[in-house]
């Protein structure tokens, strides 16, 4: 008997999850306890990873840590601001040491680049990056929610070596982890009419 699709999305667990994911850009308490953020990471450490090189990094933010982090996030703003012969405004500094306010955890996720490997770097890169995908999926199936964020940080060298990353290394993604109090998280049911095609050989 054929399965009914829009059966199997209501039934299955892992298809909900990843259609009730959104991106929230504020987050409030609670976040993931110690043994939740643990298990989120080891879901996030199973990402595809060609060559088993374990490319990823995961650099955890909370409590005094993030406000001592904010002044790394301003410095580098301001070392960015001078190299252009720009000058910062009070808003724009204020802006950038709140940036970690806006969620109770954050984590970095970086993707550790070894350049004597056969496995090319954008693969090593993309392997990190499906690693943020497990973990934003892994908390929203222990119902908490999520923001991948980047910006002009991202791609940083002074904050590359204040989270312990070499100038090779790459910041994937900044994750913002916590709770949305709206409670919006019923199940998308997005189209991909126009996003896909079937090959077929006209040869």
């Amino acid at each position: 008997m054929p399965r009914d699709t829009a059966s199997l999305i209501v039934m299955n667990d892992t298809i909900k999850t990843i259609l009730s994911r959104r991106s929230v850009s504020k987050l409030s308490h609670p976040a993931p306890s110690s043994k939740e953020l643990k298990m989120i990471l080891k879901a996030a450490s199973s990402a595809p990873d060609h060559g088993s090189l374990r490319p990823f990094r995961f650099i955890v933010f909370e409590g005094e840590q993030k406000l001592r982090f904010a002044k790394v996030l301003v410095e580098a703003l301001r070392n960015r601001a001078e190299s252009k012969g720009s000058n910062l405004t009070e808003g724009q500094l204020k802006k950038e040491n709140a940036k970690f306010e806006r969620a109770p955890t954050v984590v970095a996720v970086a993707a550790k680049i070894d350049v004597y490997s056969k496995i090319p770097e954008i693969e090593q890169l993309l392997s990190a990056a499906a690693a943020v995908e497990n973990l934003i999926l892994a908390a929203k199936s222990l119902n908490y929610d999520s923001m991948w964020r980047t910006g002009e940080a991202t791609y940083d060298s002074y904050i590359k070596k204040a989270i312990g990353l070499e100038e090779n290394d790459h910041i994937v993604a900044w994750v913002y982890l916590g709770t949305d109090s709206s409670g919006n998280d019923e199940p998308r049911d997005p189209s991909v009419t126009d996003l896909v095609t079937f090959w077929e050989d006209n040869t």
